[in-house]
């Protein structure tokens, strides 16, 4: 009888858990990080028009990962990237060393596997997969001891993560492989 009641639950919970979540709506404030709100976004591929700043700068496709990237920046650092358009994977430069000043994004460009840990207000930039090819970007809002935590947009209600920080031979590692590095403003 215990069982049963614990599945119960367990599934009563389940299917609340999904209505909450299918209560969101598009445009919907689910999270913020230092004045800077993350929206819900319904399906990984819905587009709800495109953001503009009123000089006509593009920050992105709403509600997309990379619309909360670049609005964060402009808002938090009054930062512009040179480049306004491209995929989240395509924010790092493979072809860059560590530490080197990336000039698509105006900013430095740290490899996962640098001398410096990533940062709070760094952009961590993740490669594209099989299911999403063209990447995804967050911003760091802790990172200490073994862990970093980002802040992320297009995930569902699910805006946190945590990745696990390593360092080996003096070099900072997130150990997801699929991290390619991060994105820091001077």
């Amino acid at each position: 009888m215990t069982r049963f009641i614990v599945l119960l639950t367990f599934i009563l919970l389940l299917g609340q858990s999904h209505r909450a979540h299918k209560h969101n709506k598009v445009g919907e404030i689910i999270d913020i990080f230092n004045n800077i709100e993350v929206y819900y976004n319904g399906s990984l591929n819905n587009v709800s028009g495109r953001n503009t700043s009123y000089y006509g700068y593009n920050i992105g496709l709403l509600y997309q990962c990379v619309e909360y990237v670049k609005r964060y920046y402009y808002y938090r650092y009054d930062h512009k990237m040179p480049n306004s358009y491209g995929h989240a994977k395509e924010f790092f430069d493979k072809s860059l060393p560590d530490r080197k000043f990336n000039k698509q994004r105006g900013l430095y460009q740290f490899t996962n596997g640098s001398l410096y840990r990533p940062l709070p207000g760094d952009i961590l930039v993740l490669d594209g997969t099989p299911k999403n090819p063209f990447g995804h970007v967050g911003i760091v809002t802790l990172s200490k001891e073994s862990k970093c935590e980002i802040i992320q947009q297009n995930v569902g209600s699910s805006t946190r993560h945590m990745f696990k920080v390593q360092m080996k031979d003096g070099l900072f590692f997130i150990t997801d492989t699929s991290v390619l590095g991060w994105l820091r403003k001077n």
